[in-house]
Order: C-alpha cells, then sequence, then structure tokens
C-alpha cells in the first residue's frame, strides 16, 4: 500500500483526503490493515484516511487500527465510507484555501 499511495502521487499537496475501500475474500484484512498502517505511519499523513474493510478477519483488522495512534476512520458502509471522505476532503480542501491547520485526532 505504501508504494501505492507514493506512486499513485495520493500524497500531494493537492490530496485533501484518501479512502481506501477493500473487500478481503481472499487477502485477510488484518494484513491489509497492517500495511495501511505502515504506510500512513511512514508518509506521516496529514489528511482524513477513511477506510472500509469487509472480508476475512475484519474484526482483527479494526482492532489494529483502533489500537494504533494513526488518525484512521473505520466505517463499515461504502456508501457511508464515501459520503464521509467527500465531506471531510472538502473540509480539508477549504482550510487549505485558508491556510488553517487542521487536526483529526479523534478524542474517544
Amino acid at each position: 500500500l505504501y508504494n501505492l499511495f507514493v506512486k499513485e502521487a495520493v500524497v500531494s499537496t493537492q490530496s485533501t483526503g484518501i479512502l481506501v475501500n477493500i473487500f478481503g475474500g481472499i487477502m485477510r484484512c488484518d494484513v491489509i490493515a497492517q500495511g495501511i498502517l505502515e504506510a500512513a505511519t511512514n508518509l506521516k499523513l496529514d489528511i482524513p484516511l477513511i477506510v472500509r474493510l469487509q472480508g476475512t478477519n475484519v474484526e482483527e483488522a479494526k482492532a489494529l487500527m483502533g489500537m494504533s495512534n494513526i488518525k484512521i476512520l473505520p466505517i463499515d458502509s461504502l456508501d457511508e465510507a464515501a459520503s464521509m471522505a467527500v465531506k471531510l476532503s472538502d473540509i480539508v480542501g477549504k482550510a487549505q484555501a485558508l491556510n488553517v491547520k487542521l487536526d483529526f485526532s479523534l478524542d474517544i
């Protein structure tokens, strides 16, 4: 996933959010979550990261993401995940235009 983020220039200065949608029928979601966490850590993402995972070991994947210090918003429904990605990207875009720094911490 790290290579995908870098090769596709997802982390460019114009990026306002990332939506990861994975249906892990063959690939285990916990392995995918580990890749997402590694990529987000290495890239020092400061934009919203919305993740929708479905499939094998999805609960383990959610636990991994929840226990990390990475700001990941896991959402079960693809429609809700897409809607949230659009809303958060809009907020980030407006903040960038105003030179305002946002922090997407979730105090839970």
